[in-house]
């Protein structure tokens, strides 16, 4: 009897069938950041249902067309489908936090009372998810982009959450 080996070529794969959001080259228009023992490149929460993994890739490709710097894709879910205590809504794959934009286009957290904070460039990748995927809610503490809902702790990134 033999073990099967992984195959290099096949994505991530979860229980429910939800895909592991690949981690992206240079110029795919995002970047993955996560909590999941505060190394991204695990992947712990990057599990997405098959409507926000088309969601994420179809506006970071739509950014892509605008902008050069990179959207950061944190949390979405995980494999184990557990709540950690820190993630209640990020249990469907239809939930993903994601960090505003930096002037300075470093790939690292910003609060919306930073003063390297992007809003113009924020609002636009909040409008991308609005015209192209089923938003249902978006939290942020930056009141001044329409939408918006604000949610203690939700300075440093904002949560787009999908109708399924």
């Amino acid at each position: 009897m033999t073990d099967a080996k992984p195959d290099p070529l096949r994505p991530t794969q979860d229980s429910r069938g939800f895909f592991m959001l690949p981690r992206a080259a240079r110029d795919a228009g995002y970047y993955t950041y996560g909590t999941m023992d505060k190394r991204p490149d695990r992947g712990g929460y990057q599990y997405a249902h098959p409507i926000m993994m088309t969601a994420i890739l179809r506006v970071a490709h739509e950014w892509q067309k605008i902008d050069p710097r990179r959207v950061g894709v944190g949390n979405i879910s995980r494999a184990d489908m557990r709540d950690d205590g820190e993630h209640a809504t990020h249990l469907d794959g239809l939930q993903v936090d994601l960090r505003p934009i930096r002037k300075d286009g470093v790939e690292c957290p910003v609060s919306c009372f930073s003063p390297e904070y992007d809003r113009a460039a924020t609002t636009k990748i909040i409008e991308l998810f609005r015209a192209f995927t089923p938003v249902q809610v978006v939290w942020f503490n930056d009141m001044s982009i329409p939408f918006v809902r604000p949610m203690r702790g939700h300075h440093d990134h904002f949560h787009v959450g999908l109708r399924g």
